[in-house]
């Protein structure tokens, strides 16, 4: 029988020959990802479940990432910190990324383990590996999707039994593809293709659905630009977001684990829910007005809203690619509003000193620019965060962003007004002050 990537990959977990969306199962899991924000909840149920001794099922699966509250005075940032430190600790969990014991809450004191946002940690730490099944406790680990895994988000719960177990109970969703033909124009983005999708079919729209992106546009993305499409699928309602793993993933993962992998692909006459096809050159600069991801507009049609503040970061936007974008079109102009960079890892961060464009390194571009200086790696102001937070919105912010979200409070105040944007849109619109296309820039 056909089927598509997600039900061969689930099928083969389950260790059947075929699933049906509906299906309930049990699938084994190849890798478990938690961070300070949901590892100490988890962590709680584990215990309350299979006693305050229980070992996990397996430690070399388990990846615990903080990243979240990273730099704050708050004390329960702290404690949450405390909790996870003493988990990986007592469970002898190698892939522990910690922020150091003796960390004082900057950048000046991180642990040399440190790595920085866990959904893009797991794909320079050689985690995200095709045919695989991931979970994690925060929604956007759909962004593993991009490498031909099934990767989802998972609550508390399910994360404390598969700690327990290594198996968890689902649902095998419904299809969904999504096909982009043809080549993105140069002045459009990921970004664009997924603010586009969502801005089609509603936050709703793919509710309890995997979410496929196919087509020669998808096809000729970068891995990064890849990873930001399946990010975003949460934001549909999508169970998780896939693409078929071609050369240039392949070799991605190659060079960043030894573990062997399976690359599994949709049968050609595999039966989707729903098919959507859009032309790649239909694609055009875009953002999504507050207070929702699927509120679309061409920047066309709003650039005369005014911004205080440009915010380039994030799993979805922080990565170096996005960054490299976001010089192109700085380079030789000055921001007129506060312009703030964040770099997601430490990997990126260093990337803004050595990546250059016409000789100039990618910070020097963004200094002479006049943006802030490139905060520490971390999620910052994206979950909003502690009154500390670096880049946290006030009341009176109206801010463009790469960000994935832009839910009310979501990077701050109730009253804040978030626009998602591309990096080439958040970066034009430093320049303007206002909403602003690209295309006046590159």
């Amino acid at each position: 029988m056909s089927q598509t990537i997600t039900e061969k990959i689930l099928a083969k977990a389950a260790h059947k020959k075929v699933v049906h969306p509906g299906d309930n199962i049990w699938v084994d899991v190849n890798v478990l990802m938690t961070h300070d924000v949901c590892g100490p909840g988890m962590i709680s149920v584990f215990h309350k479940k299979f006693g305050k001794d229980a070992k996990v099922w397996d430690p070399e699966r388990i990846v615990i990432i903080p990243d979240h509250y990273v730099y704050t005075q708050d004390q329960q940032a702290h404690k949450n910190l405390d909790t996870i430190r003493q988990f990986a600790f007592e469970q002898q969990i190698k892939n522990f990324f910690d922020v150091g014991t003796k960390f004082n809450y900057n950048k000046e004191s991180l642990s040399e383990d440190y790595h920085g946002v866990c959904h893009i940690a797991m794909a320079e730490g050689g985690f995200n590996r095709p045919g695989e099944i991931v979970f994690g406790t925060d929604s956007h680990t759909c962004t593993s999707g991009a490498f031909g895994a099934f990767a989802c988000g998972i609550g508390d719960a399910d994360g404390s039994l598969i700690c327990g177990i290594g198996k968890l109970w689902l649902i095998v969703p419904e299809q969904l593809k999504f096909n982009i033909d043809g080549k993105i124009p140069e002045y459009s983005m990921a970004k664009d293709i997924i603010l586009t999708i969502i801005g089609k079919i509603g936050v709703g729209g793919a509710t309890n659905c995997s979410m496929e992106f196919t087509g020669s546009g998808i096809d000729a993305l970068s891995v990064e630009d890849k990873m930001t499409i399946c990010n975003m699928a949460i934001e549909a309602g999508g169970t998780n977001g896939i693409m078929e793993p071609n050369q240039e993933i392949i070799n991605y993962v190659k060079a960043r684990t030894q573990v062997p992998f399976e690359v599994i692909k949709s049968d050609a006459n595999a039966k989707y829910k729903q098919i959507y096809n859009f032309k790649g050159s239909d694609i055009v600069p875009c953002v999504a007005q507050p207070h929702s991801p699927d509120k679309y507009a061409k920047v066309t049609d709003v650039s005369d809203i005014k911004l205080t503040r440009s915010y380039i970061g994030s799993c979805t936007g922080g990565k170096t690619s996005d960054f490299i974008a976001a010089a192109k079109i700085l380079k030789g102009h000055k921001v007129n509003i506060e312009t703030l960079i964040v770099p997601a890892t430490v990997q990126v961060e260093k990337s803004l000193y050595t990546e250059k464009i016409d000789g100039v390194t990618l910070a020097e571009i963004f200094d002479k620019a006049g943006c802030v200086k490139p905060l520490a790696p971390g999620c910052q102001a994206c979950l909003g965060g502690p009154q500390d937070t670096a880049g946290r919105a006030n009341s009176k912010e109206v801010v463009v962003s790469t960000t994935n979200r832009n839910f009310i409070g979501r990077m701050g105040s109730k009253e804040a007004q978030i626009y998602l944007a591309s990096p080439y849109t958040a970066a034009a619109s430093a320049i303007s002050g206002k909403i602003a296309d690209p295309r006046e820039y590159l």
